[in-house]
């Protein structure tokens, strides 16, 4: 019998090799058993080859296993794994028997719509060809960006008679630019002008046509699944790297767990991630497209008015508001009654005015109130699609007291109006208001808040208050100030593009910041034991193969175990 001795070295045995062996040691001479942290056990087998080892074990709860089992579960099940022939089955080509389910077939005929067919598709090409062209939007968009920059500059919606003035044929704006330029091309209503209107639908169609034929196929691109099964195809991308010893199952479970999209096919494997840097340029012309589609509903389906009330009288909302547009129609808010309960003016130390605000009560047919607000400049009523804002004031009348008799209400007119500069004046007459030489009391005040009296000579008198209660004698006349009746400046309007616009707005900016996301694709195939993987990405070309050691670095080494230990003794018997 000879025998065998083994140089001593540490030796890892599965526990269930280990349960169907003959173990000899004082404390576990019977399977089952646990062994303890390291222990020096004693292996037998039948030729009587007697191993000394040392089995060290960890104690591993079922916590653990569940934990572990679960990652790797939700790791491997982000895997794709693909059939080794994945490809789409090709369509068989039909041959012409010369029948169609029985009944004869004229080939002149077919013929004949096969050529328009291709006329048509080949037609159609070459138009989105050509609007799809850079070039062509880039001029589309300055000309739009020119359009409405004259729009700023040419006074819009007023009278014929004004652009007679302003730019007349005998002394035309730079050499050439006369009233007939405005009034022919429509620059007065420049947003709502067919010459506008058709550049912006020009742009509109290079947007779609430029999706279509660029964004979308690119995406479809970045979708595929485009295994490369080329070593060397894989080293010519940007990044290239080699694992000698390492599995590209183990690879696609660590990209999985980076947030990558991985398909595995047989050797090779795909994976990308940031899909969405690829479809944001598509969301950015929709968003676009949505900015100029609101504008144009805004130009061409609004409602636009202004009216100057004064305090304590009614208008009815559909008197004031006039149609923008081919596409304007009426609602039903549209036969509400505003009355202006109240019109009051807030001013700073200097005297000068900071704010007005207008108290406006909304009427039905019925004559019931179904809104109240007081609105002021930047805070406007909203109501049925109906925007009211506050702009402008006037001093409609001037109410007072003549030797204690009254109150009458004297009309305040306007004398000069330069802005903010504003100043109104009226005029009480005194003894025959029909002579000739009627003579009587000037007034005249800036604002609401105080008034200037003169006697029929002209001469300064005094100032008094509204509502001071303070008599003022003028010619022999006592007169008080009751009150200085203002009218509110308003503007209405509908505008049903607003809400397309402003999401329009919300979804350009959103989809710019996508945008810029980084598309990586990565790409690998296992060659023996060795991992070969190259990839690439559109952005953030330098933080790209810093990422991709990083991943590289977890990917599992293997190693291979021997069947056999190695002899360092035989001895024979």
């Amino acid at each position: 019998m000879g025998s065998l001795n083994f140089t001593s070295m540490p030796l890892k045995i599965p526990l269930s090799k280990l349960q169907h062996s003959k173990i000899y040691h004082p404390l576990y001479s019977k399977p089952p058993f646990f062994l303890p942290t390291s222990q020096t056990c004693t292996f037998s087998s039948n030729n009587a080859v007697i191993l000394r080892f040392t089995v060290s074990c960890k104690l591993k709860t079922s916590k653990d296993d569940t934990q572990s089992t679960r990652k790797k579960k939700k790791e491997d099940e982000k895997i794709i794994v693909l059939p080794e022939s994945d490809e789409a089955p090709s369509l068989s080509e039909k041959g012409t028997t010369g029948k169609n389910n029985g009944a004869p077939v004229n080939p002149q005929k077919m013929r004949s719509k096969s050529m328009q067919f291709g006329f048509l598709k080949g037609f159609s090409r070459r138009v989105l060809t050509i609007l799809s062209n850079l070039p062509l939007a880039l001029a589309e968009m300055f000309a739009v960006a020119a359009l409405m920059a004259l729009g700023t500059v040419i006074d819009q919606g007023e009278a014929p008679d004004f652009y007679f003035q302003k730019y007349p044929e005998d002394n035309p704006v730079l050499g050439f630019f006369t009233w007939r330029w405005v009034l022919t091309l429509g620059f007065d209503h420049m947003f709502s002008s067919p010459v506008f209107l058709g550049t912006l639908a020009l742009l509109g169609a290079s947007l779609m046509a430029c999706t279509y034929t660029t964004q979308i196929p690119l995406v479809k691109v970045a979708r595929r699944w485009s295994f490369l099964y080329s070593a060397e195809a894989i080293q010519k991308q940007e990044y290239g790297d080699a694992l000698p010893r390492a599995s590209i199952k183990d690879l696609g479970v660590i990209l999985a767990g980076a947030g990558y999209e991985v398909f595995l096919k047989g050797p090779s494997l795909y994976a990308f991630k940031g899909l969405a840097g690829r479809i944001a340029p598509i969301g950015v012309h929709l968003a676009l497209l949505l900015v100029m589609a609101g504008g144009t509903l805004s130009a061409t389906g609004s409602f636009r008015g202004s009216v100057t009330v004064p305090q304590g009288l009614n208008f009815v909302v559909g008197d004031v508001l006039g149609p923008s547009g081919f596409l304007s129609t009426p609602s039903e808010a549209f036969n509400t009654e505003v009355h202006v309960n109240r019109f009051s003016m807030d001013y700073y130390d200097s005297g000068e005015v900071s704010q007005f605000h207008t108290d406006l009560s909304l009427l039905d047919l019925n004559g019931k109130e179904v809104m109240r607000k007081t609105i002021s400049v930047n805070d406007p009523l909203r109501y049925g699609g109906i925007t009211i804002y506050q702009t402008d004031w006037s001093f409609s009348a001037l109410q007072i007291l003549k030797d204690d008799e009254g109150p009458f209400n004297l009309a305040m007119a306007p004398l000069k109006i330069n802005g903010d500069k504003k100043l109104y004046g009226t005029f009480l007459p005194v003894g025959d208001a029909n002579s000739p030489n009627v003579k009587g009391i000037s007034m005249l005040a800036r604002d609401l808040q105080s008034v200037v009296l003169y006697d029929q000579q002209g001469k300064f008198v005094g100032v008094r208050r509204p509502n001071s209660k303070l008599p003022i004698e003028v010619d022999g006349i006592k007169i008080v100030i009751v009150d200085a009746i203002g009218s509110t400046g308003l503007e209405l309007k509908t505008d049903p593009g607003v809400p397309i616009v402003y999401a329009g707005f919300g979804a350009l900016m959103l989809t710019t910041c996508i945008s810029f996301l980084s598309h990586a694709q990565i790409w690998a195939l296992q060659d023996g034991t060795t991992v070969v993987i190259g990839g690439k990405t559109n952005r953030a070309k330098a933080e790209f193969p810093e990422e991709m050691n990083l991943l590289l670095d977890r990917v599992p080494e293997i190693v291979e175990s021997s069947s056999s230990s190695k002899q360092s003794d035989v001895v024979s018997g």
